[in-house]
């Protein structure tokens, strides 16, 4: 028996994350978080996150430098960006990344819902969820 995905989010609002994990574990998933980019790096978790959900704009290291440096290490999670200040051209850059989603705060649960599966779907990762 597998166990339960794990999905990571990384928000620099404590409010955001900790709502962002109610709504997700409703989902059935295991979910950590994390205030920064930085310490998500620093945990022992990365290479068990099977989706990570990650603020755009975050001090420090933002959300798109957070996932530049995950696949210049080699690793390949499905990232799903939110962001309260929705642009065009960094939607575009985004998703020519790779990221599987790009949402804008409040986001809707089932569109949420409905990208953490296209990420577990995308590594294989998701059962019947």
């Amino acid at each position: 028996m597998s166990a339960s995905p794990l999905i990571v989010i990384v928000d620099d609002d404590v409010m955001v994350c900790e709502a962002t994990q109610d709504l997700v574990e409703t989902f059935g998933f295991g979910v950590r978080t994390f205030t920064s980019a930085n310490d998500f790096l620093k945990s022992d978790c990365v290479q068990g996150t099977s989706c990570l959900i990650a603020d755009v704009h975050m001090p420090g290291t933002s959300g798109l430098q957070l996932h530049r440096k995950l696949i210049a290490s080699g690793l390949r999670i499905p990232v799903i960006f939110i962001t309260a200040f929705p642009d065009e051209r960094v939607r575009e850059q985004a998703l020519r990344a790779g990221a599987v989603c790009f949402l804008s705060k409040p986001c809707d649960a089932n569109d949420l819902h409905g990208c953490i599966r296209s990420g577990l779907r995308s590594m294989d990762c998701v059962g019947s969820r």
